[in-house]
């Protein structure tokens, strides 16, 4: 049984709408990974106030932890993250805890359950969350004063942990010392 003339036309077309899809979809970021520069952002901070500007942290060792009431890691822990936030306040250190939640009535009862105090940005579109290739939660990104990533870490971590203040001081060392 031979094909009808016109099937061929329509899988002519196919392959052609599939081939100029292809051709034309933007290119995939390589992975964020240590040694890549930290895509930049501003995002508003929780109950208002000057949005926060990655840029403007340059000279700074930056903790950005992206995460979401609903993750129990996520909340597990935020204690870890609020001493070690206390440890090196002041010391040019940030740390910028990026909610994907949808809205802020669950995020401000969330950091008033846990006593938090670093600062909380909203980013509930998750478009600096995708930026950063950040798909699970929570997952956390050092960026050194140079606005490089340092380490990536996907999971939760005991941020409290003598190696990690200890990462954090070796990098604020270098960054006080010019390198």
């Amino acid at each position: 049984m031979a094909a009808r003339p016109g099937a061929w036309v329509v899988v002519a077309l196919v392959a052609a709408g599939a081939a100029w899809a292809l051709w034309s979809a933007e290119p995939v970021p390589p992975p964020l990974e240590a040694g890549s520069p930290a895509p930049e952002f501003s995002l508003p901070r929780l109950g208002g106030g000057e949005p926060v500007s990655l840029r403007e942290l340059r000279g700074r060792v930056v903790l950005v932890n992206f995460w979401a009431t609903w993750c129990k890691p996520c909340e597990d822990e935020m204690p870890a993250m609020e001493s070690l936030y206390r440890a090196l306040e002041g010391e040019g250190f940030e740390l910028l805890a990026v909610s994907v939640d949808a809205g802020d009535e669950e995020v401000e009862a969330f950091r008033e359950r846990l006593a938090l105090g670093f600062p909380i940005l909203r980013d509930p579109d998750r478009r600096v969350a995708t930026r950063y290739q950040s798909l699970r939660f929570p997952e956390s990104f050092l960026i050194g004063p140079d606005g490089v990533v340092v380490a990536r870490f996907i999971g939760p971590r005991e941020w409290d942990a003598p190696e990690y203040e200890a990462r954090i001081r070796e990098l604020l060392g270098a960054a006080g010392s010019g390198g």
